[in-house]
């Protein structure tokens, strides 16, 4: 019996039966999983992690029959990479049913890149955590209680500072103190007009540590800061593993709604994803756990709600109803985190689909002050859009889901070495060049090859993406409505970069020799499609909020987020991501909810004034606004059914707007 099994985040499926182990699979269909010892369980690199339950956007129920046994080569396994949490290896777990399967970050040979940049204005630091040091005797005094009480009474006395209470961790901390300690430094949290003691530790200490974590739907990016300098120390990032229950928020949510325990299969998930960059962000400062005192966190809606343990189903049917929009403050140790000395501040929603990873770019870019309308998007599985006029802030969010982060795309990936970033199509002749991730130099050097000889051709990334159609809608090959020509009919030039698959065309980006590190590249009518599909989400959006504050166009537009930060301008606005502009005025904002949360971490104030904010937010949910599907429909033209192309048209020659012309060859039916 075959049995169809789908690849996690490549997107890439296939059916196999019962003869073929996950890597047998994964080599057929092209999926990027490593291995280096012929199959033979030793090296540990092809471990995949099952995902079971049933996922209805796939037609996929995986359970764990779907594979076979654990056999004795997994049991004896013992190599230098141990196995996942619920991990196999791939070459011992053959095929028994209908499954999905993540291949983790650290079994893909080109593993992705996290891009995680923050651009920082001027911050005024008011930390709400400080540190100070007291002179105590301690030495007659043994229990916890009596010691807290000692130690309040020095706070005032040495600092006329009022403690309110003491937390649980600071109190164990203190019946560990060893008698003969006579300088204690204590973290301090505010709280109103008093403080809560959070950790107490013997000895001269003046520093303290707080994370900014943005947890987003694809990656984690977190920075560890000194709180009484504001200096980052560290700065880490990884994939979510959510993406092994879902790749976008809406096929979470059906999967918390579809599966037995499937919401708090996503917290656990999320939760451990946390710890793993605490203790790695930790590890890099060379700091104890125990002097993080502080977490603030980020997040859309969907991931707001799973990691704090909420219900997170309303969020996927109208009207969308938030759990909680209000900050949440609470201690680490209740979402089961490993910084326990550390309180956790989140910042608060302000719609449905429009959350507190919204809430921290508004405040890291400050729209209300810029002079002028002002449109910020932060492009991702879940794109947020922010437009400011005269002080007054419009808000909404679009799927975008994750084409335009090069998921579901044939030959699509995420960032890493090797994948395709840049692209250029001469319009004569129809030849590409391109740059890949790891090589600053085009594919047309004659050093190239060299360049790249360690790492190779894998796929191509979301900037990748972007610019290749562009490329080819410039080019001819694309018309406005997103149709992959018969090119050497269709426009009269001769290539074999243009081939027919099926009822439909293809473009071969790069010609490979067939290996892991030199595959074909190809872009299809469906990659087309999804893309298409993608933009005109965002971009009706876009025209949804310009409509609402009556504009028809603004002053500047500024991309948010990791991979907003990569985009160039001119394909953006090729292919109609956003609206006609001069391409001085659109400018990266780096990965801005990072910033709002660096801030929210160092300043008090901060917090207080972002929660007044977005209460004064006009929030606008897409998903039931009649006027968004007519929006939509006008966007999935390229660039644009019906808007303005004036300034783009004075930087790059467009095509006619017109439909494909269907030549005689394209209409004869495949043999």
């Amino acid at each position: 019996m075959n049995s169809r099994v789908m690849f996690i985040p490549s997107g890439l499926a296939g059916t196999f039966d019962s003869k073929h182990t996950v890597l047998d699979a994964a080599r057929q269909l092209g999926v990027d999983l490593d291995s280096v010892c012929g199959g033979r369980g030793v090296c540990g690199k092809c471990q995949v992690v099952p995902s079971f339950g049933n996922f209805p956007k796939w037609a996929i129920t995986s359970t764990v029959s779907s594979l076979s046994e654990v056999n004795s080569t997994e049991e004896l396994y013992s190599g230098r990479r141990p196995l996942e949490p619920d991990g196999r290896l791939g070459c011992q777990a053959f095929i028994q049913g209908n499954l999905v399967v993540e291949v983790p970050p650290g079994s893909q040979l080109h593993g992705p890149m996290v891009r995680k940049e923050v651009n920082l204005r001027t911050i005024d630091l008011d930390p709400v955590s400080t540190v100070s040091v007291v002179e105590i005797d301690i030495s007659e005094i043994s229990d916890p209680l009596e010691r807290k009480d000692l130690l309040s009474a020095a706070l005032l006395e040495q600092w006329k500072m009022e403690t309110s209470s003491v937390s649980d961790y600071a109190l164990k901390q203190l019946g560990d103190l060893e008698r003969s300690e006579t300088i204690l430094s204590v973290a301090l949290r505010q709280n109103g007009k008093n403080s809560i003691v959070v950790a107490v530790w013997a000895g001269f200490e003046t520093e303290s540590y707080g994370i900014a974590i943005d947890l987003g739907s694809t990656t984690i990016a977190g920075h560890l800061l000194e709180l009484s300098t504001g200096e980052i120390r560290a700065s880490h990032g990884l994939m979510n593993p959510q993406i092994r229950l879902g790749e976008d928020l809406m096929s979470r949510v059906s999967y918390a709604m579809m599966n037995p325990d499937g919401g708090r299969a996503l917290t656990d998930l999320a939760r451990g994803a946390i710890n793993d960059l605490v203790g790695e962000l930790a590890i890099i400062a060379q700091i104890p756990l125990n002097k993080i005192v502080e977490l603030i966190l980020v997040g859309n809606p969907v991931m707001h709600h799973l990691f704090l343990g909420l219900d997170a189903t309303p969020l996927g049917q109208a009207p969308f109803t938030l759990q909680i929009a209000e900050s949440v403050l609470v201690e680490a140790t209740s979402l089961e985190l490993i910084c326990e000395a550390a309180y956790v501040y989140v910042l608060p929603c302000i719609a449905g689909h429009v959350g507190a990873d919204t809430a921290a770019v508004v405040l890291a870019e400050d729209p209300m002050n810029y002079d002028g309308p002002l449109l910020i998007v932060d492009v991702g599985t879940n794109a947020e859009i922010i437009l400011s006029v005269d002080g007054k802030l419009f808000a909404a969010s679009s799927p975008t889901g994750p084409a335009l982060e090069g998921a579901q795309i044939s030959c699509g990936q995420r960032a890493s070495k090797g994948a395709i970033e840049r692209v250029r199509i001469d319009s004569e002749t129809l030849e590409p060049k391109f740059k890949v991730i790891g090589s600053d130099l085009w594919s047309n050097d004659p050093l190239f090859d060299e360049d790249i000889k360690g790492f190779g051709i894998t796929g191509i990334c979301g900037s990748g993406i972007v610019e290749v159609l562009g490329e080819m809608y410039l080019a001819g090959l694309i018309a406005e409505d997103g149709l992959l020509s018969d090119v050497p009919s269709g426009i009269g030039i001769e290539t074999s970069r243009v081939f027919r698959e099926g009822r439909t065309y293809s473009y071969m980006l790069h010609h490979g020799s067939g290996s892991s590190q030199n595959r074909d590249i190809t872009i299809n009518q469906s990659d087309v499609r999804a893309v298409q599909l993608a933009k005109a989400a965002l971009r009706a959006g876009v025209d949804l909020l310009m409509e609402r504050a009556e504009l028809t166009s603004v002053k500047q537009i500024r991309f948010a987020g990791a991979f907003g930060s990569h985009i160039d301008p001119l394909y953006a606005m090729i292919l109609g991501l956003i609206p006609d502009s001069p391409l001085s005025d659109v400018v990266s904002s780096g990965n801005a909810a990072g910033a709002g949360a660096i801030i929210a971490l160092v300043s008090g104030q901060a917090r207080t004034q972002i929660e007044k904010q977005v209460l004064e937010i006009n929030k606008i949910e897409t998903a039931i606004e009649p006027r968004f599907q007519e929006l939509f429909v006008a966007a999935l033209a390229i660039p644009h059914l019906k808007a303005s192309t004036t300034n783009l048209a004075s930087v790059v020659t467009l095509p006619p707007k017109a439909k494909a012309q269907v030549s005689k060859r394209s209409t004869r039916r495949s043999r």
